[in-house]
């Protein structure tokens, strides 16, 4: 194969097992397409601070300014039960005019087709004036240390520039083009811990109970909204995701209870500010207790501006969609690009990611590729 269906490319990817943080063969397969087409290619493989090794694949063509890089990963989630699937999910089978198999939304679907855009602008002759970077990863389904944040990390160290970056995740709601994200949500998560007094049920004023010390301190969490949202997002939510006492009888007052709830939060909060709220709510309770946080994003946002208002041109082009702009959904690798450059995700509908029968219309990747094709013409000016 010459990789410019991106298609064909798409079901070559899900053959290949990537479940995360293996690449299974993918940047073999990349780089067998991108080097003969005058790409410069690089694998790099890290390993800090988490000590699972994950390869990352490095591709370059042409030179100077504007540095546009194309992020993505090849990495998926498990399938769970393969017998529950129409297809077996590394099969790459095409049916009814879709791409069955894990990752054909997320996101080898948009690899695909941005590579195959990328090898067709090599071949009419590549940026006149600029630099094409492709920045792939294996790593961004798990943690997500030594992946695309170790890739840039490295790049930044070795002096290169990355003027402008595109994302391919999966975007789109309902149809092709109509949703457009510049920015995402951080990521918080608390873990409350509660200690009290063991004691018999029947005497509870002897006991001092732990979980309902913790039950009073999460409604206290969740009773009020933690903002009202600002101009580019939506209002931070607070989930509860387990409530635990380690109780196996029925006549024992707990004295220990913990909770973890996780927290999507808006440009109104800082890490730092957030925890203090969090904690100005609890404390009023009393009592014995911890919270200990963690966050794994913060939240980021590219205004509307030249880049912005080219990526929806070329969206609004190809698609006939005005795509929406937003900053919903989960966390992404353009976290670790928003800090370097403006940064912007497009990519296919995603409403069967992470799901038993992921699939994709076949008409909707190679439409992607021509969107991503116009954002490369529009961005370096033809070839």
């Amino acid at each position: 194969m010459d990789g410019r269906d991106p298609v064909e490319l798409a079901a070559e990817l899900i053959r290949r097992p990537s479940i995360t943080p293996a690449d299974a063969g993918c940047f073999d397969l990349l780089a067998e397409l991108l080097e003969p087409a005058g790409f410069h290619v690089e694998r790099h493989r890290f390993h800090t601070p988490h000590p699972v090794p994950v390869d990352n694949l490095y591709a370059r063509i042409g030179s100077g300014d504007p540095v546009l890089a194309f992020s993505g990963h090849v990495d998926v989630v498990p399938p769970g039960d393969e017998s529950a699937w129409r297809h077996p999910p590394f099969a790459g089978v095409i049916e009814d005019g879709l791409l069955w198999g894990r990752g054909a939304c997320d996101m080898k679907g948009a690899v695909a087709a941005f590579t195959a855009a990328a090898l067709r602008f090599a071949d009419a002759g590549g940026p006149r004036s600029g630099t094409l970077l492709l920045l792939l990863t294996a790593d961004e389904e798990g943690p997500a240390e030594n992946g695309t944040r170790a890739l840039v990390e490295h790049l930044r160290l070795r002096g290169e520039r990355i003027d402008m970056a595109l994302v391919g995740e999966p975007t789109c709601e309902e149809r092709l083009g109509d949703v457009l994200k510049i920015g995402r949500r951080g990521s918080l998560t608390g873990r409350l811990a509660v200690r009290g007094r063991m004691g018999h049920v029947a005497y509870p004023e002897r006991a001092d109970n732990a979980a309902h010390r913790i039950v009073r301190m999460l409604q206290r969490l969740i009773d009020e909204p933690l903002d009202s949202g600002s101009e580019h997002f939506a209002p931070s939510t607070l989930q509860i995701t387990t409530v635990d006492v380690g109780n196996p009888t029925t006549n024992v007052v707990p004295d220990r209870a913990t909770a973890v709830f996780n927290v999507r939060f808006n440009d109104r909060h800082t890490p730092d500010s957030l925890e203090e709220l969090l904690r100005s709510r609890i404390a009023p309770v009393g009592g014995d207790w911890t919270l200990e946080v963690s966050v794994s994003a913060r939240p980021f946002l590219t205004p509307p501006g030249p880049f912005v208002d080219l990526v929806r041109a070329a969206v609004r082009a190809r698609t006939g969609i005005e795509p929406r702009l937003s900053t919903s959904g989960g966390t992404s690798d353009a976290r670790f690009l928003a800090p370097l450059c403006p940064v912007v995700e497009f990519g296919l509908v995603g409403e069967t990611i992470h799901q038993v029968d992921e699939r994709v219309a076949v008409a909707d990747i190679r439409a992607l590729c021509e969107v991503y094709a116009d954002i490369l013409n529009r961005v370096f000016g033809g070839a």
